[in-house]
């Protein structure tokens, strides 16, 4: 683990402080800017940008355990949002010029133009370590193309941020209004809509719009804080709870009492990620903080069901307390990193923890999306 070290070595142009003391010197891109928040890391070795466009990244400090980021450019179609929610970047290696006939702009511009700093030449490895072994810690990263790099100053920042437990981020990356979705998958043409979905935008990825879209669902995306009266005032045959940042606790407070409502009513639910959570909490489960959670598109998970071992795509830091789960629901999945949950289901409903839309990722789960219009489809019948 580098030490502190008041002076910045040489050429660099970038630090990242972390809360403990540490700092870690580099090469700076992106925007000339500071960014504070979680410092955590993702092993998936593709899809940066749509890692750093993903609602969930929202507050964090993303390290990229893979060295090589940015040597395919971005594109205007690889976003899961409009903007990036990634506060910063980490890297090994510097970002080379784009070589990808999809490429429409560098990562440097790319993130300059957005406001977005990072950071190239840290020691990656020993960064990920310092996370593995004390969890994700607050950070503070400057890009100051000058060098004027004050390290305590940037040590303070780190130690003033006051972590994502008690924070309720859906409420701040959410849709402003509701809105109709129709883009399918890419590739695929537009599917006959059989049945109408109300997607709870808790920071909603694209692709998974389009997964919805694409299983023959006309999909009202709605925000955060969408009433249960309003939800079913549309007339939905399902409702998606989707994923998002922040501690499920908090966005509970308004998520659980809607999706209870929901449930009365008879609506089928699928929920991912953030919105499996809060589907967990509404039954009367209990969430809590990870001491590392789970980041990349290579975890493996386990259904109980049927034994069948499932490589995932995952972005979370919270996680339903299995112990927790009350009489009448069942857990589904597990993961077979820590054994933590995964899934779960009860009649009219199920969620998982991961994400099968797979943006970056493997193609798994996709099969989830069936279920779900399977359920809408019997309860038509």
């Amino acid at each position: 683990m580098p030490a502190f070290t008041p002076t910045p070595p040489k050429g660099a142009t970038a630090a990242l402080a972390l809360a403990d003391g540490s700092v870690f010197w580099g090469r700076g891109f992106g925007a000339a800017c500071t960014a504070v928040g979680e410092v955590c890391f993702t092993t998936g070795m593709t899809g940066y940008q749509e890692t750093l466009t993903d609602p969930s990244f929202a507050g964090q400090i993303v390290t990229f355990t893979f060295p090589h980021i940015g040597n395919v450019g971005t594109n205007d179609e690889d976003l899961e949002a409009a903007a990036p929610f990634a506060r910063a970047a980490v890297l090994r290696e510097a970002i080379t010029a784009p070589s990808n006939w999809r490429a429409a702009q560098g990562l440097h511009q790319w993130l300059e133009a957005r406001g977005v700093p990072g950071i190239c030449g840290v020691d990656t490895r020993a960064l990920t370590i310092r996370i593995r072994d004390a969890g994700a810690p607050g950070g503070a990263l400057i890009h100051a193309p000058d060098g004027r790099i004050d390290p305590a100053a940037l040590v303070a920042r780190a130690r003033a941020f006051g972590g994502l437990a008690g924070l309720d981020l859906a409420a701040e990356v959410t849709c402003a209004q509701p809105y109709a979705w129709t883009e399918p998958r890419w590739g695929e043409r537009t599917t006959e809509a059989r049945h109408h979905v109300v997607a709870v935008d808790f920071g909603a990825k694209r692709n998974i719009l389009r997964c919805l879209a694409s299983a023959g669902c006309r999909v009202t995306v709605v925000p955060a804080q969408t009433t249960a009266q309003e939800v079913l005032a549309l007339k939905p045959d399902g409702v998606f709870l989707s994923n998002g940042p922040g501690d499920p606790a908090a966005t509970g407070a308004y998520a659980a009492p809607m999706i209870t409502g929901v449930m009365a009513a008879g609506v089928p639910l699928f929920g991912i990620c953030l919105g499996h959570q809060l589907l967990a909490l509404a039954l009367g489960a209990r969430t809590r903080k990870m001491h590392l959670g789970h980041r990349g598109a290579n975890q493996p998970v386990k259904d109980l069901a049927t034994g069948k071992v499932e490589i995932t795509s995952q972005n979370h830091g919270f996680e339903v307390v299995r112990g927790s789960l009350p009489p009448g629901v069942r857990e589904t999945h597990v993961s077979l990193f820590d054994g933590s949950n995964e899934g779960l289901a009860c009649d009219g409903a199920f969620s998982v923890q991961y994400h099968p839309e797979a943006s970056p990722g493997p193609h798994d789960s996709h099969y989830l999306f069936a279920r779900f219009v399977n359920m809408m489809a019997r309860r038509r019948a």
